[in-house]
């Protein structure tokens, strides 16, 4: 435990309204928290924190090799570390993998600690084409693709984004046309906005791709499809496929992103994926989904395991920075502040501790947040939970796309903080900061863009994952959402139930939150509740009234879109906070759960002052009570202080990875 400076007596207990005792300083076993943080898959953790180690020299060859001698490197790390199991473990045994997806994404969001060209170019192998055969394919693609790409004998990449459409994939422009003669699809680019591009092992590795374009079939289209097109042979590029290299990138330069065009390139019949829809030698289109909307959303859904990931990936780079920076500031010194004779470490200081302790309690609530959605993923494709599986499915799906988009956005804000709070010895290449910015700053956007997921998150809400959830796009879901009472809504996403319960635990009546404990869980709930349920109402109120007033479904949408994405914002981090309190309510009393619960508190009072605005135009703020939630968030800091080099040990960063000897040796 850190003792470099003893923490003064904590304020704001009883006279705040405190209902947690004021505990003195607990402490940490640090072992034990790192068990916690690591949950059922310690030993795939501790397997890829020992390879990361073994390959740590590639943090150095990322700055001294060319841009194409690296890349063979990242590939040769890839195939090595594949051969110890690590990254094979959402496979099928029976094809040499580990059959446990949750193991899967606990070695992905690990793999984050060490180079993220190594994790992103594992996660174009693995996770986005391999995971395309496995979830779209059928058993023979399973039995000819998955125990090659498995150990990187054969590489492969997932060729969905097109020039021209992004997040719009319901209308790419790569045709795949049957030709019945051949019993074959004509593969075709349709223009350059239709090109294939950034996608990741396209440029120089992959031999395979899985492509996805629109289906037709004697001159009927029946929607976007995957198809295995070999697009190299020996090295070079197939007939009629053409091949761009993207070119230098703000970061992840370890990965070859390029461009992919197809000129009339045949492919067998067997080379749709097709364990949801296929075309008999003859030229019939059958489907077991008939509607082609409901089609697509579930073929697209069965590859969350992306999202996943990509968020857990984000929230693990920020505990690489928060490392690097709280062990600089329990170093550096600076300036004489309550000594003539020693000067001050930075961490003593409370604007640093404000700088950095509500990131790092925003990065512990996070992380639990990104263990119940890893959990669900496992469960549903295991089809072990308890829900009914389509209504699973999509609340994945939502969960999924609101803690993705809030955790690659929290990396962003961490690392630039971190970066700051190291100074001048922060902008330095050696200690990380400029590879982590750099590397994760597409994070935010690939995967989903940040803001086109939270919209997603809003459908579900508004819907309540209607059973004709697929079917509505965001005009069709203007139209849905009017023709139901606002009433209507909010009692379908249960917000205002829970709401009505935490009320009746909570002192005060309709007092509620001027007489309830900052540091009491309920109260931080049902404030960040009631938020999510004004918020909601709001939405709908205003589709309702464009609709009632004439206006087209796409410019209501369009006028409330900035609503509908803060209100997603709002469910997402009720979400993030009760994962928070629940994982610290079923701890055993003791030290560790008195340190989770200074933590959470923070994160749940940090949260609720920077909307401290919202909370007070709506009236569940005072002035008085505002200002004494800041005077908490500086006294639980200063409570923290002991406790802060010990909760970024339990990360366990493997030493390798921080490379930082001047800051934190």
């Amino acid at each position: 435990m850190a003792t470099d400076t003893a923490t003064p007596p904590a304020e704001g207990g009883a006279a705040s309204g405190s209902v947690r005792p004021q505990l003195d300083v607990p402490a940490i076993d640090v072992p034990a928290l790192k068990t916690l943080l690591d949950g059922k898959y310690v030993e795939i953790r501790d397997l890829v924190r020992t390879n990361l180690a073994e390959y740590a020299s590639i943090l150095d060859e990322a700055e001294t090799m060319t841009r194409d001698d690296f890349r063979e490197r990242v590939k040769d790390v890839l195939v090595e570390m594949a051969a110890t199991g690590q990254t094979g473990m959402g496979f099928p045994q029976e094809y040499g993998g580990g059959g446990d997806i949750g193991a899967s994404v606990a070695a992905f969001e690990t793999l984050a600690y060490g180079d993220l060209s190594v994790l992103v170019k594992t996660g174009v192998q693995f996770g986005l084409f391999g995971g395309a055969i496995l979830q779209l394919g059928s058993e023979h693609h399973h039995e000819a693709y998955l125990p090659d790409l498995i150990t990187g004998k054969v590489m492969g990449c997932f060729a969905m984004t097109e020039t021209g459409h992004g997040s719009n994939v319901q209308a790419l422009g790569t045709v795949a046309t049957y030709d019945p003669q051949a019993q074959e699809f004509v593969l075709t680019t349709h223009g350059e906005q239709a090109r294939k591009d950034y996608i990741g092992n396209a440029a120089r590795h992959a031999e395979l791709a899985v492509v996805f374009a629109q289906l037709e079939v004697a001159g009927t289209r029946h929607g976007v499809h995957a198809f295995v097109v070999r697009i190299r042979e020996g090295g070079r590029p197939c007939a009629g496929v053409g091949v761009e290299d993207d070119g230098a990138k703000m970061g992840l330069n370890g990965v070859d992103n390029g461009r992919l065009w197809f000129d009339g390139v045949r492919v067998p019949r067997t080379a749709l994926l097709n364990r949801f829809a296929d075309v008999t030698p003859e030229g019939t289109y059958e489907s077991s989904i008939e509607n082609p909307n409901r089609r697509f959303f579930t073929m697209l859904g069965t590859l969350v395991q992306g999202r996943v990931c990509v968020g857990g990936a984000g929230i693990n780079a920020a505990k690489v920075a928060l490392a690097v920076a709280v062990k600089y500031a329990l170093k550096r010194r600076q300036f004489e502040a309550t000594s003539e004779d020693e000067e001050e470490l930075l961490l003593d200081y409370g604007m640093h501790q404000r700088r950095l302790f509500p990131l790092l309690a925003r990065t512990y609530a996070l992380h639990f947040a990104q263990e119940v959605v890893a959990g669900q993923l496992h469960d549903v494709f295991s089809g072990t939970g308890p829900e009914d599986e389509d209504q699973a499915r999509r609340r994945l799906e939502s969960r999924a796309a609101g803690t993705k988009a809030l955790g690659t956005w929290h990396a962003t804000r961490t690392i630039q903080e971190c970066r700051e709070a190291c100074g001048g010895a922060g902008y330095l290449s050696v200690n990380r900061f400029a590879a982590l910015k750099a590397d994760t700053d597409v994070f935010t956007t690939f995967e989903g863009d940040n803001h086109v997921l939270l919209q997603l998150v809003a459908k579900g809400l508004l819907t309540d994952y209607a059973s004709d959830f697929e079917d509505l796009d965001q005009f069709g879901m203007v139209r849905f959402v009017a023709g139901m009472a606002v009433e209507t809504v909010i009692e379908r996403t249960n917000v205002h139930k829970l709401l009505e319960r935490l009320k009746d635990v909570l002192p005060g009546g309709d007092q509620w939150d001027q007489e309830a404990g900052l540091l009491d869980p309920d109260y931080q709930l049902a404030m960040l509740r009631f938020r999510e349920e004004h918020m909601l109402a709001g939405v709908a109120r205003r589709l309702k009234r464009g609709i009632d007033q004439g206006l087209n479904p796409g410019a209501v949408f369009s006028r409330v879109q900035d609503h509908v994405i803060g209100a997603a914002r709002a469910h997402v981090e009720r979400l993030v906070l009760e994962a928070f309190v629940d994982k610290v309510r079923a701890l055993p009393e003791g030290d560790q759960r008195a340190a989770l619960s200074l933590l959470c508190d923070l994160h749940a009072l940090t949260t609720i002052e920077a909307d401290r605005a919202w909370f007070m135009e709506h009236g569940r703020l005072t002035v008085v009570r505002s200002k004494a939630i800041s005077r908490e968030i500086g006294s639980l800091c200063r409570r923290i202080r002991p406790l802060a080099g010990d909760l970024v040990d339990a990360f366990a960063v493997p030493p390798e990875m921080l490379r930082s000897p001047d800051l934190v040796g």
